[in-house]
């Protein structure tokens, strides 16, 4: 990875013609800093002042991140999260819009996911394909609980 060092005024157009064209998160901008070489005063400054512009919001950032990955996605709560945390959004944000998220909106999304992936699923007997659908839903961040909720209505996830 190339890394360049460019001052604190360039920095800031840089992230703010960025921040203009899509959302990103307030840990995004402070990794592109400090791979540029801004030292902590002036990534302080510059975060700052993108805050202020209405460029940098987290909250905001967070709630389209949660909408993006549940409705196009098919991401359950803990996929979604360890994605926020990679992307360096604070804890208490990344639980505030997550237990916004009624449940039954992950149910509406991981219904049709599981009656999917059981038509292609091989198996030898109902065990296994259940177990199968399990795994595949539980690594796509969703809880046993709501795997279990949609798994116990014989049609959601049984062959056509």
């Amino acid at each position: 990875m190339r890394t360049e060092t460019i001052d604190e005024k360039t920095a800031l157009q840089r992230l703010a013609a960025l921040c203009s064209r899509g959302e990103h998160s307030s840990g995004e901008m402070l990794e592109k800093m400090r791979r540029w070489g801004l030292d902590e005063q002036a990534q302080a400054r510059v975060m700052q002042r993108l805050v202020d512009g209405r460029y940098i919001d987290d909250v905001r950032y967070t709630r389209a991140f949660v909408h993006d990955k549940i409705a196009y996605g098919q991401w359950g709560r803990r996929k979604i999260e360890q994605a926020l945390w990679q992307k360096g959004v604070d804890e208490h944000i990344r639980h505030e819009v997550l237990d916004d998220v009624d449940d039954e909106e992950y149910l509406t999304v991981l219904r049709p996911l599981l009656k999917s992936k059981a038509r292609s699923v091989k198996v030898a007997n109902d065990y296994e394909k259940r177990m199968k659908l399990v795994r595949y839903a539980l690594g796509r961040g969703f809880s046993y609980e709501q795997i279990r909720r949609c798994m116990d209505i014989p049609e959601d996830y049984a062959e056509d």
